[in-house]
């Protein structure tokens, strides 16, 4: 636990703290319980336009590391948590999308968000404040404090302003290699000198203990269990790989009124849901394809989606199924956030 702690305080500290009192104002969660994670603000520095390369180039992977995958057309891109445990948000462009993946190392939670605020294109970065031992961005146009699970603004200009979420998609380098093997993928030039093979906080991963207190704990998992949470009106549901063993597995269930259509492997480590309606009416039934990724599941009209939720041929071929508010993390994490939530089979 001290080697844990000494690597929070010394995190890139070099950047120094924020003078002034980064508690000030109204804030939507106990600013009492809002704490101090050590390096300050941009003490953790987030990257922008970052460096991208080839599959081929990025041997500081290996085929087990986790990465946090994204798709613009065909323009795919992964983001390795080795990149993010360092630096926690990368903003990013494609031709289409503002991205800002916002990553917490100690939550294990990564998400995608629309870098346009107010109808400007903004970058966020890190506080150095935590709540629930989950990071809390800032975004540089209004200097407005945000919390990644609870996916809105807590405090400042934007107090209450819900975060557009883009649909990312986590899994190993192996799979999204398998997937994609003309992807771009994050370079670890990135202009600092941080040990991207190493992990920055010893056995951290996989203990059962946390560096900061959280307002709730549920020991029904391992506290660092990764699952699958869902955020629908402010109410969570946890999904365990166990519902996934195997190939390719695909189930159907129903929260908070929205049919939703999982799809999910442990042995390739990924679960994705969507949302079995579509905007026509047309309530779909699904059957898993395994051996065939990025294709991973085929309705009952005939049609197969890929991971994205991209319609890649039949009848509906070029529509997309519309995913919902979905990220991996730690089960520790969404039980601090949303207590009492689900878990799907228990």
């Amino acid at each position: 636990m001290k080697t844990l702690l000494f690597y929070s305080v010394i995190l890139l500290i070099s950047a120094g703290c924020n003078k002034e009192n980064p508690l000030a104002g109204d804030w939507l969660i106990p600013v009492n319980e809002v704490r101090d994670g050590g390096p300050g603000k941009d003490g953790i520095p987030a990257l922008t336009s970052p460096r991208l390369a080839d599959a081929g180039s990025a041997t500081y992977l290996s085929d087990q590391d986790l990465i946090l995958g994204f798709a613009d057309g065909e323009d795919v891109r992964a983001y390795p948590h080795s990149i993010l445990d360092w630096h926690e948000i990368i903003n990013d462009d494609t031709d289409n999308h503002s991205l800002a993946v916002i990553y917490c190392p100690l939550t294990g939670t990564g998400i995608g968000w629309n870098r346009v605020l107010k109808g400007q294109k903004t970058t966020f970065g890190v506080s150095g404040l935590l709540y629930n031992s989950n990071v809390i961005p800032y975004d540089r146009l209004t200097d407005s404090n945000w919390s990644q699970l609870l996916l809105k603004s807590v405090n400042g200009e934007l107090i209450g302003t819900e975060a557009k979420s883009y649909h990312l998609v986590e899994t190993t380098w192996g799979t999204w290699k398998q997937m994609y093997p003309d992807t771009k993928v994050l370079s670890d030039n990135t202009g600092y000198s941080r040990t991207y093979g190493k992990y920055p906080y010893g056995s951290y991963k996989t203990n059962n203990s946390l560096i900061f207190p959280v307002s709730n704990t549920d020991s029904r998992i391992h506290l660092k269990e990764r699952v699958l949470g869902i955020m629908i009106n402010e109410k969570a549901k946890a999904y365990r790989f166990e519902t996934f063993l195997g190939g390719v597995n695909a189930i159907h269930d129903e929260f908070e009124n929205t049919e939703l259509v999982l799809a999910g492997s442990e042995d390739k480590n990924f679960i994705v849901a969507f949302q079995r309606r579509l905007d026509d009416g047309t309530l779909l039934n699904f059957q898993s394809i395994t051996g065939e990724l990025p294709v991973i599941i085929m309705d009952d009209e005939g049609t197969r989606w890929d991971i994205f939720g991209r319609a890649v041929d039949g009848p509906r071929e070029g529509q997309k199924l519309t995913p919902v508010v979905q990220m991996m993390g730690y089960w520790f994490s969404f039980a601090a956030f949303y207590p009492g939530l689900d878990i799907y089979g228990i």
